[in-house]
C-alpha cells in the first residue's frame, strides 16, 4: 500500500530488409493448420476470449506455422494478421540481453563493467562500491535494485487509467537513481527488477551514443529483418482492453529496454529462427555479422542457477532445468511480480543445465496483453504466443496463458525428441 493509506489498483505491468525466410504456413483458419498442431494450439486460441486476438508462431524442424485468430479491436472489422503488432512486455528483456551480448562481442562493453562508467556521477545509486553493480547484474536481476524506480508510482497515480508511466522520462530516472536503495550485495541474490533491466538498455545506449530504439534497430532488428519491432507506433497495433474498457498503448520512455517493445508474429518467427540456428541469420556482406552470431549463442548460456524449479537465468531469458517448470524470474508473465529467490552465479560456459530437456523462454504482460516466446535448441522447436484481451475478458494477468504456452512448448520439444 502506498504511503498515506490510499489503495491503488494493480499497477500496469512492466512487459533493414526482411530476411527471406517466409513461413511455410500462414494459417487464418483452423483447417489450414496441420491437424495435430491445431489440437495442441486450441487452448491458446481461446485464451483471449471470443472478441480478443491471438497470433501463434510454431517452428518444428523445417516446418513453419503462423496462425492468427480474432480481431485487433472491438469493432470486429480488423482481423489479426501475421503483421499485426502486439505489446511484448518483458519479452523486451530478451532483446536488451541480446543487445548487451552483441556489444560485448564487439568489445564495446564488458559484462563486468560497473554501471558507474555509463552514468553521470550524480546519478549513481548508493551501494557497496567494493562490489559494484555491473551490466551482467542488471541483465540477471542480481543488482539489488528495486522493482521500479523511486517516484514512479506517485507520478503515475493521476494518470492511472490512461498512460500512467508516459511522463516519466530518462531525466526523471537519472534524478531518482541517486535516491535508489540497493538491497544486499550485488551478485548475491535474485530480485526481479524492471528498473535494472530498463537501466541496462539506457546504459547500452549511453555507451553507443544512440537512443535505445535506434541502437536496437541498427544492431538487432535491422540485421535480423525485424521490420515491425520497436517501442514506437507501427502500422497496425492491437487495441488493449481491461475489464471491458479500452486501454491506451503502453508507454515507458524511461525504461524502454524493460517492457516497451511491440512486435508481430512474422518478426518473432524470424527472431526464433535466429536463436535456433545461427546459420539461419542471413547477414550478407555485413562486417558485424560475427558479433551478432556470437551474441545469439551467448544469450542462452545460464548465468545464474538454483532458482525454484531448477530454472536458470540467462541474458534476458529463463532456462528450464530438469525436474522443474516455468518458475524463473518473470516466468509467469506477471511483469509486476517481485520474485525473491536465492541465486548462485554459474561459472564457465554454462554446460550445467544444458541437455536434451533444455527449454529457453520468456514471458511478459502489459495491460490487456500477454506474450510468450520460447525455444529448444536441441529439439529445434520454437513457439511464440501473442494475445490481446477481448472486451469480455475481465483481465489478462498472463499466468494461465503463459503456463499453457510453456506446456505447449514442452510438448512440442518432447514430440520432436521422440521422433528423433
Amino acid at each position: 500500500m502506498p504511503r498515506g493509506g490510499t489503495t491503488l489498483p494493480q499497477p500496469p505491468l512492466l512487459s533493414g530488409e526482411p530476411a527471406e525466410d517466409v513461413p511455410e504456413f500462414r494459417a487464418e483458419a483452423a483447417e489450414d493448420i496441420p491437424a495435430d498442431l491445431e489440437r495442441l494450439l486450441r487452448p491458446l486460441f481461446r485464451s483471449a476470449g471470443p472478441d480478443g486476438g491471438v497470433a501463434v508462431v510454431v517452428i518444428r524442424g523445417d516446418e513453419r506455422t503462423v496462425a492468427c485468430r480474432g480481431h485487433s479491436d472491438r469493432s470486429g472489422r480488423h482481423p489479426v494478421r501475421a503483421d499485426t503488432r502486439f505489446e511484448l512486455g518483458s519479452v523486451t528483456k530478451t532483446f536488451t540481453g541480446l543487445l548487451l551480448a552483441e556489444m560485448a562481442a564487439r568489445g564495446e562493453v564488458r559484462y563486468d563493467d560497473p554501471i558507474d562508467r555509463y552514468l553521470p556521477a550524480n546519478a549513481v545509486p548508493g551501494y557497496p562500491h567494493e562490489r559494484p553493480i555491473t551490466l551482467l547484474h542488471l541483465a540477471t536481476h542480481t543488482s539489488g535494485l528495486p522493482r521500479l524506480p523511486v517516484g514512479l508510482l506517485p507520478a503515475a497515480a493521476p494518470r492511472w487509467y490512461t498512460r500512467p508511466y508516459a511522463t516519466f522520462g530518462p531525466t526523471h530516472l537519472l534524478d531518482a537513481l541517486s535516491r535508489t536503495p540497493v538491497r544486499g550485495t550485488p551478485g548475491t541474490q535474485v530480485r526481479y527488477s524492471n528498473l535494472g533491466s530498463g537501466l541496462l538498455g539506457l546504459l547500452l545506449a549511453n555507451a553507443a551514443g544512440q537512443r535505445y530504439d535506434d541502437l536496437l534497430a541498427a544492431r538487432i532488428c535491422g540485421p535480423l529483418g525485424l521490420v515491425d519491432t520497436s517501442s514506437g507506433p507501427g502500422r497496425e497495433d492491437v487495441s488493449g482492453y481491461r475489464r471491458g474498457r479500452w486501454v491506451p498503448s503502453f508507454r515507458l520512455p524511461a525504461l524502454p529496454g524493460a517492457s516497451a517493445l511491440r512486435s508481430t508474429a512474422d518478426d518473432l518467427l524470424r527472431y526464433l529462427q535466429a536463436h535456433l540456428s545461427l546459420d539461419a541469420v542471413l547477414l550478407p556482406g555485413r562486417a558485424d555479422a560475427p558479433a551478432l552470431r556470437t551474441a545469439l549463442g551467448e544469450v542462452r548460456r545460464p548465468r545464474v542457477g538454483r532458482l525454484r524449479g531448477g530454472t536458470r537465468l540467462c541474458l534476458g531469458w529463463n532456462q528450464w532445468g530438469p525436474g522443474g517448470g516455468p518458475g524463473g524470474v518473470g516466468a509467469d508473465g506477471d511483469d509486476g511480480a517481485a520474485v525473491g529467490a536465492v541465486g548462485v552465479p554459474v561459472e564457465g560456459a554454462g554446460a550445467e543445465g544444458e541437455g536434451a530437456e533444455e527449454l529457453v523462454f520468456q514471458a511478459g504482460s502489459t495491460r490487456g496483453f500477454s506474450a510468450f516466446v520460447g525455444f529448444s535448441p536441441q529439439a529445434q522447436v520454437g513457439l511464440a504466443v501473442l494475445v490481446g484481451a477481448g472486451t469480455g475478458v475481465r483481465a489478462l494477468r498472463g499466468r494461465g496463458i503463459v503456463r499453457g504456452a510453456y506446456e505447449t512448448l514442452r510438448t512440442l520439444a518432447g514430440a520432436a525428441a521422440a521422433e528423433g
